[in-house]
């Protein structure tokens, strides 16, 4: 309980920053709200324009605007989307659940199998499978992200049809319960192999790389003097050490792992976060991009504080520190 509120604590002064980063960011961005208003409607004068402006209170100088966005988020108001006319809270909780799935499921499926494949690697080493995982691991290493989930599409949806081709459940299906889960999870299959595989051929590497550094630990070496088999040295005891970094790792490629999923959820036309942040980008959707921003940013907090946690499982020793 102590480390995750140290964790949290130290957390506050980081999300601040990057809120005040995020929001001198998106005012480099060249146009307004308002420009991309008047495109959509086919022009408009100046004299619109400018009224339209004072209205959005994008007229007023930088610093003032950071002080009421600052306002807002002190009395947790995030504010109006002028592109989905609703409140940016209820744009932002409607796209959150899709992105933290496929993220979820992305992380667990890359490291459950990136780790399995680490550690057969480095316990053939010099083998044929050790080469085999190696030459796997560094074609889905160096392989275009998009590139993979067009393949796949094509490959399983519209030759094979045994997948959807895009969004997050069948429209007008009817169901709910276990049929509505089961069909989330099958619209889910393709997206989530399509950005785990990227971060699956980062964590065999390292798990091997890991794994090879411990074979000659005296613990190691004292385990296989008490006759215990390879299987049961690897499983039962090398792993547990070797799986410090992959950890730490996982924490750090969270924020990556939501950009990654931007590109997956175009493709896919998966209704999450990464996809509405592009939109916003496009319809200079300020309040909307600021506050998927805050989102991503809680969400690598928390995944971060959880990180933490299983660190301290592997190791007790963190927990002192």
């Amino acid at each position: 309980m102590r480390l995750v509120t140290r964790r949290l604590v130290q957390a506050i002064p980081t999300v601040l920053g990057v809120l005040v980063l995020n929001f001198f960011l998106i005012r480099l961005i060249p146009g307004d709200t308002v420009d991309a208003l008047v495109t959509e409607a086919q022009g408009a004068d100046d004299a619109f324009k400018d009224q339209l402006r004072r209205e959005l209170g994008l007229d007023q100088p930088i610093w003032i605007q950071l002080a009421i966005y600052a306002w807002r988020m002190a009395h947790f108001d995030l504010g109006w989307s002028y592109r989905h006319s609703a409140p940016v809270l209820d744009v932002v909780v409607s796209r959150l659940g899709p992105t933290v799935l496929l993220m979820a499921s992305s992380i667990l499926l890359a490291l459950v199998v990136g780790v399995f494949l680490g550690a057969t690697a480095a316990r053939h080493f010099r083998n044929w499978k050790d080469g085999a995982v190696t030459v796997a691991v560094l074609l889905l290493y160096a392989t275009p992200t998009f590139w993979v989930g067009l393949m796949l599409t094509v490959a399983f949806a519209i030759k094979l049809r045994l997948f959807p081709v895009d969004g997050y459940a069948t429209i007008g299906l009817g169901r709910a319960g276990w049929w509505y889960a089961l069909d989330v999870a099958h619209h889910l299959v393709l997206p989530a192999i399509t950005l785990s595989l990227f971060y699956l051929a980062v964590y065999a590497r390292l798990m091997r790389t890991s794994m090879l550094e411990l074979l000659g630990s005296d613990f190691v070496r004292t385990a296989r003097a008490k006759g215990l088999s390879e299987s049961a040295v690897l499983w039962r005891h090398m792993l547990r050490n070797a799986l410090l970094p992959v950890v730490t790792l996982v924490g750090i490629q969270v924020s990556s792992l939501f950009g990654g999923a931007i590109v997956v959820e175009t493709v896919f036309s998966w209704p999450g976060l990464g996809r509405l942040a592009y939109d916003a980008v496009l319809q200079r959707d300020y309040n909307l991009l600021l506050a998927i921003l805050l989102m991503s940013v809680m969400v690598v907090v928390v995944v971060n504080v959880i990180i933490d946690l299983v660190y301290a499982w592997i190791d007790p020793r963190v927990d002192a520190t």
